[in-house]
């Protein structure tokens, strides 16, 4: 603990005396390429100081969040309109927050930036420590490069629970009169230890029964069910979206005697480019209880599970941009886009055997390929309006053509309106999709020691509707949608991936409604939910995220926000997580839910510098201890943490 804290003295020391050298300099922006063609969506640059200490526990990820516990680790998201889609490369679901973003953020800083952040907890034992850090810096008014790096390392409160993730990129943007290029490259590589959960939820519930009397918890001396198992994923994507456009000058008169040239786009030419290449391994020593896998199929002493997967996507189009002329109110664009993909499954050696090995099962589909290539293609159109000033809106159609995207079809599009209202704007949006699209290869095809299968899913519908009133002079959100989804793909209770042959309706509604009096604030955000479906689409009715702190000044120079927030969702027939495949998969035995997660903290910055100290799951013992998340998996309890986040310029 010591040296952790020389380190963010260091730190703090350098920023201040960088802060202290800052110039004047135009503003800073950020922004997100969107697919397929690289339109830029504004985004912000993560240097406020509310809510920063929530980014180094796992709850941060949602106001529901099912976890194994530790912060890098597996989870799963409760609150169903905050999922992504199953992804081709199902392993990375589970640790969808921890990867680099898909989208890269690009920056214009105009003198070099650095974001800076160090956060840790625990002791010797249980440590936690996260590093990451953002630079960008221009090369001219048009031309930007940057890179960034994220290392995550903590022990765990539990045993055999360890993760180490590392992620990193480069990335770079050039904006010209008539090019533009946006690029980037990003490789991760996490390793998770896998404890397949706690024996007994006695020792959490009630370890006097089991300990002889004492109610004293060692975590770390808590029995698990994996000793020495662990999950890694490696991985990268490069990114290169080019676009020339066509246009003329404009000449504008400044004042009587001077004129500036400006630059028309008419139309643009797109080529973007993306390689995305992973590999996921399960490795198990054998030292697991002889009941908790319920099959092997080629060894009953060691797992050496491999799943690689790589895929070189080419997207080509043609836009006619916004805004070229009085009468082009809105950006139309026409698209191919072509992707490759590549697929390679752990070899069952045991296959043929005229005799197997004690406890070893018979492959049930020995014919079953362990290797595979993909052709896909789409055409699709877009229509974009992104300079209104009172109306806009984007809506893309897709359809694929060959390969296993025939057939699929992808609509999509929101629109939103600003309204002027008591001196602010008030916002409505509506959004929406339809959706038909084939089961990733995954799904249908899959070999490993613990888990073989071999499906023949068809195509998963989806219409989702839904609306977004944002006032801000009441600092009231409600987005009210509701999605239909039939042919739905979700792990059984034997977790194994199965297809729900009818429909299931999922109504949401989440309002956030913030309060003000003085320096007294309490931030809500409330979500009901309802599956007509709950063995198919299990979810938590009610989830709720509190938060009531005072924000204030200190000798006018020091930001403070100190408070307690909180996290709590309803019981429910929980969803429990799956080592080998890292999935997520449904059972009906176990609820979890109905307790609230608390966390008591103080929140500052002081001139480009943030910090932190926090004590989390302050209310453990007070509020009862049936604090799992997910069945055998209990949330961590009470911990000292603390975090320092610094902005300067080089």
């Amino acid at each position: 603990m010591q040296n952790r804290l020389t380190l963010l003295l260091i730190i703090a020391l350098t920023a201040f005396g960088l802060s202290a050298k800052r110039l004047v300099v135009e503003p800073s922006y950020a922004w997100k390429p969107l697919p397929p063609l690289g339109l830029h969506e504004e985004t912000g640059i993560d240097t406020l100081l509310l809510n920063y200490y929530r980014l180094s526990i796992p709850s941060a990820v949602s106001t529901a969040y099912a976890t194994t516990g530790n912060l890098g680790a597996e989870g799963y998201n409760l609150i169903f309109f905050e999922r992504q889609p199953m992804g081709n490369f199902f392993f990375e679901d589970a640790l969808r927050p921890w990867l680099p973003a898909r989208n890269t953020t690009f920056y214009n800083t105009r003198i070099p930036m650095t974001l800076l952040s160090y956060n840790t907890g625990g002791g010797k034992e249980n440590a936690q420590d996260r590093l990451k850090t953002t630079f960008s810096g221009n090369i001219n008014k048009r031309a930007q490069v940057g890179v960034m790096a994220d290392y995550l390392y903590s022990k765990g409160i539990y045993d055999a629970q360890a993760t180490k993730d590392l992620t990193w990129g480069v990335f770079g943007s050039y904006m010209g009169d008539r090019y533009e290029f946006q690029g980037s490259y990003s490789h991760y590589n996490l390793l998770n230890k896998e404890n397949g959960g706690i024996t007994d939820d006695l020792y959490i519930t009630d370890p006097a029964e089991v300990q002889g009397g004492s109610s004293k918890i060692d975590a770390k001396a808590i029995p698990v069910n994996l000793s020495d198992a662990h999950s890694k994923i490696v991985g990268g994507q490069l990114y290169l979206n080019h676009r020339y456009k066509v246009g003329y000058y404009r000449e504008d008169v400044v004042n009587d005697t001077t004129t500036v040239k400006t630059y028309v786009p008419v139309s643009s030419f797109i080529w973007t480019m993306r390689y995305d290449f992973a590999k996921h391994m399960f490795r198990d020593s054998g030292t697991s209880p002889e009941d908790f896998w319920a099959d092997n199929y080629m060894s009953g002493t060691f797992t050496d599970d491999r799943t690689n997967y790589s895929a070189l996507t080419n997207t080509f189009g043609i836009s006619l941009l916004e805004g070229f002329n009085k009468y082009a109110k809105a950006g139309l664009a026409a698209y191919v886009t072509h992707q490759m993909r590549s697929y390679k499954l752990t070899p069952d050696s045991l296959t043929g055997w005229a005799e197997l090995p004690e406890g070893i099962k018979p492959n049930p589909y020995p014919d079953m390929k362990t290797k595979a290539d993909e052709n896909l293609l789409w055409i699709g159109a877009q229509l974009t309006k992104q300079q209104g000033r009172i109306l806009n809106y984007q809506a893309t159609a897709e359809i694929g053509m060959v390969g296993p995207a025939a057939g699929e079809l992808k609509i999509k599009g929101n629109i939103d309106t600003h309204i002027p209202m008591f001196g602010d704007t008030v916002s409505v949006t509506g959004y929406g999709h339809f959706t038909n699209t084939s089961a990733p290869w995954l799904m249908n095809n899959y070999v490993s020691n613990h888990f073989i299968w071999h499906n023949d899913f068809g195509k998963i519908r989806s219409f989702r509707a839904g609306g977004i009133l944002d006032i801000p002079f009441s600092r009231t959100r409600l987005n009210i949608g509701v999605e239909n989804v039939q042919n739905y793909i979700y792990f059984n209770e034997n977790c194994l991936p199965t297809q729900h042959s009818g429909s299931v309706q999922v109504f949401s509604a989440n309002l956030k409604q913030n309060f003000r009096l003085g320096i007294l604030n309490w931030d809500n955000s409330i979500t009901y939910q309802t599956s007509t479906e709950e063995a198919v689409i299990p979810l938590p009715k009610i989830a709720v995220y509190s938060n009531l702190y005072l924000l204030f000044k200190v000798a006018g120079v020091l930001d403070v926000q100190f408070g307690l927030d909180c996290d709590y969702y309803t019981r429910y027939k929980s969803v429990n997580y799956q080592p080998a495949t890292m999935s997520f998969y449904n059972q009906r035995e176990v609820e979890c839910g109905n307790y609230p997660f608390m966390n008591l903290y103080a929140n500052m910055k002081l001139s480009k510098t943030r910090f932190y100290v926090m004590m989390t799951h302050i209310n453990q013992g007070l509020t009862g201890n049936n604090y799992f998340s997910m069945p055998h998996y209990p949330l961590n309890p009470r911990r000292f943490q603390m975090g320092l986040s610094i902005d300067f310029s080089n």
